[in-house]
């Protein structure tokens, strides 16, 4: 076995570890963010940007492999570390060392962007070391996100506005209900409904936005379609991939919450296109990786 374990871990475990999947979720962040703080970013700043978050992303999925190797083992024995397709040492010493990346990559840009950087590894440490069976660890999930966003913000504009601040909390609503939502198991019964009241916060808070325009509109309609599909599956769980599918439906919707925000703060229909690209190409990679 320490034979196998100690093998040169294949490209496929590397992109399994990370669940890089869901990167296009962190890149329409990472613009969302940029267009609400500073429209006039630059595509430079935006690329590092993009790389350090990344970073903190996939570090943040390989750390959350290492902790939680123990109860894989024993209810997903197909996770790489079980499988003895790669140490948990090297794996914990590569998310670490993703973490310090992303925060070195904040440099550049100033003090608050490094501190943010700092709350956001903090947070994802704190997430990855205390999610299972913590009722809270959905909300420091979506603290998380939140975090990427004000982190992104402050980058290209030097400060954290009100605007960022409202993007990021209907980021965080939709993260937290799609989490909660995904933990209940009998969605169908009106005690358990409670979560799909969080995901529709980004949409009620954009009901003021509708009459900005058709993009907003679109945009909004985008997501509540995605909302509705992922939710229908959620609680009939007919079959037994139902919930997977929902989780990682919802996961991909987050590019759509990034292309409402985009539109609701006055970016342009291609770039809010781009965000909605993002759950499509989401989408197309969780068919070869799992997102979830």
């Amino acid at each position: 076995m320490s034979s196998i374990a100690l093998r040169t871990p294949s490209a496929l475990t590397l992109l399994k570890l990370g669940r890089v999947s869901n990167l296009p979720t962190v890149w329409t962040n990472v613009l969302a963010g940029a267009i609400i703080a500073n429209p006039a970013a630059t595509a430079a700043d935006l690329l590092v940007i993009g790389l350090s978050m990344t970073a903190f992303y996939v570090g943040g999925m390989y750390l959350n492999d290492f902790f939680d190797r123990e109860i894989d083992a024993r209810e997903r024995p197909g996770r790489p570390i079980h499988a003895g397709e790669i140490g948990a040492n090297t794996v914990s010493t590569i998310g670490f060392i993703l973490l310090a990346i992303g925060i070195v990559l904040l440099i550049p840009f100033g003090t608050l962007p490094v501190v943010l950087g700092l709350a956001l590894a903090g947070a994802i440490l704190l997430y990855d070391g205390w999610h299972k069976g913590n009722t809270i660890a959905p909300v420091i999930m979506g603290l998380c996100r939140a975090l990427v966003y004000v982190g992104t913000g402050a980058a290209v504009s030097g400060d954290i506005r009100l605007p960022l601040v409202a993007g990021a909390v209907a980021l965080t609503a939709h993260v937290v209900g799609l989490t909660y939502a995904a933990k209940q198991e009998n969605l169908n019964e009106v005690g358990h409904l409670w979560p799909l009241g969080i995901l529709s916060v980004p949409l009620l808070m954009a009901l003021p936005g509708l009459s900005s325009g058709w993009l907003v509109v679109v945009s909004a309609l985008l997501l509540g379609i995605a909302d509705v599909f992922a939710v229908r599956l959620l609680a009939k769980r007919a079959k037994p991939g139902a919930v997977p599918r929902a989780v990682s439906t919802l996961i991909a919707a987050i590019c759509l919450v990034d292309a409402l925000a985009v539109a609701l703060y006055g970016g342009s229909v291609a770039l809010a296109a781009l965000c909605a690209c993002g759950f499509v190409l989401t989408r197309l990679f969780q068919t070869f990786i799992p997102g979830t």
